[in-house]
């Protein structure tokens, strides 16, 4: 692996990092102010459109998708560094850049998986950014860390599906620009292969029968940059069976593929968060006097400030070789090393962001600094695509398997 990045992943940290300095910080407070007067806390504000047109203009976009034909054709490799660079400010730069989860996710769902029309109706306005996505999986009656237990029901009568179930925590359905959803649910719940019960359909948000029914905070928050996270009710809501992703039976392989990816870019955006923490950690600490002398002067403080730049530098070295080997073995190939940084990133960076708000004292857990809300993110990410504990046992069982 040559640790140097190549020349377009270069101009492009260039260009982004500079976008960042120039548009998104100072955006991130006109945000705020612009939220709080908008008729509703789930429309987007205004600042945030002028970076998404400013973010095109400069060639900044859809930098996630591998496909050059819908995106920017960058390797995992390329593009880590440059999903690092957007986690710095999780809540503005992703959506600037249109490469936010869960629409990455899904548009690359549709790009693999789906046929022409769902591509030309679906696909390309969420890859020009008119429109945003939900996914649709985890459910509160059963233990959604593993897929195979969904209850909701996706049943065909005649040329229709009929939906029927009750999700929650779905990332982006508060958003009136969320225009469709991907559901997951069991079109062959009696079936012999457990993870052949499952299956995914377009629906789109405006079908009879699918109720939003109220947002889900996070920690006391709502997440309103990527449109919240709502409980989604679909009461035998129908829609054409040509609305079916792949086949019949394909919806648990469809949300593996779907994950690895997704892990990759949510573990770099992590190491930005860290980055930023450390950043804060040390202008408080240079800016700050407590009992005779300069936090920074403070063994303890000192202690904090090194460890979290060995851990994240642990960190970005072992995210790249995950994004590595997927661009060389693939997915399946790097599937360790998937596991390995979704299980210790949002673990250290937690740690790295505790430490941070610690050191703002009474601050650090106000709305005036963002590490209180960057805490709420990284500690979610301990469940989101799959609970620490599950990844544990499954990189476990590989381990042992060597030796029996």
């Amino acid at each position: 692996m040559d640790f140097a990045f190549d020349a377009r992943t270069e101009e492009l940290r260039g260009k982004l990092l500079a976008f960042m300095d120039e548009y998104v910080y100072p955006a991130e407070t006109v945000a705020h102010e612009q939220r709080a007067n908008l008729a509703s806390p789930w429309d987007t504000p205004a600042v945030v459109e002028e970076l998404k047109a400013e973010a095109r203009r400069q060639g900044l976009w859809n930098l996630f998708l591998p496909d050059s034909e819908y995106g920017a054709g960058l390797t995992n490799l390329q593009y880590a560094p440059l999903a690092e660079i957007t986690g710095r400010s999780p809540h503005l730069a992703p959506t600037a850049t249109n490469c936010a989860a869960p629409d990455t996710g899904n548009m690359e769902v549709l790009t693999q998986f789906g046929d022409e029309q769902q591509k030309k109706q679906w696909l390309q306005p969420l890859l020009a950014g008119e429109i945003r996505s939900a996914f649709a999986m985890t459910e509160p009656e059963v233990a959604s860390s593993d897929a195979t237990n969904i209850t909701t029901r996706i049943e065909r009568e005649g040329d229709e599906y009929v939906i029927t179930g009750r999700k929650w925590y779905i990332s982006g359905a508060m958003n009136p620009d969320c225009r469709i959803f991907i559901v997951m649910g069991k079109t062959d719940p009696d079936g012999a292969d457990i993870r052949r019960q499952q299956s995914m359909v377009l629906v789109p948000r405006d079908t009879p029968g699918v109720e939003i029914r109220r947002a889900m905070q996070v920690y006391g928050y709502e997440d309103h940059s990527h449109g919240g996270h709502a409980e989604v009710v679909f009461d035998r809501a129908r829609v054409p069976v040509s609305n079916l992703i792949g086949e019949e039976g394909g919806g648990f392989a469809i949300a593996q593929a779907r994950l690895g990816p997704g892990r990759i870019h949510h573990c770099m955006r992590l190491i930005g968060m860290a980055e930023r923490a450390i950043e804060l950690m040390c202008r408080r600490a240079v800016s700050r006097t407590a009992f005779g002398k300069p936090l920074a002067q403070q063994g303890v403080v000192q202690n904090w400030i090194a460890d979290a730049r060995v851990a994240v530098e642990q960190l970005r070295l072992l995210v790249l070789k995950t994004a590595w080997m997927m661009d060389t073995v693939g997915n399946r190939g790097a599937h360790t090393e998937i596991q390995a940084i979704k299980i210790a990133t949002p673990r250290t960076v937690v740690d790295i962001l505790d430490k941070a708000v610690q050191l703002h004292g009474a601050g650090g857990v106000s709305q005036d600094f963002p590490l209180a809300e960057l805490w709420a993110s990284a500690r979610t990410l301990k469940l989101a695509d799959g609970p620490d504990e599950v990844h544990q046992r499954s990189l476990a069982r590989r381990e042992i398997k060597q030796y029996l």
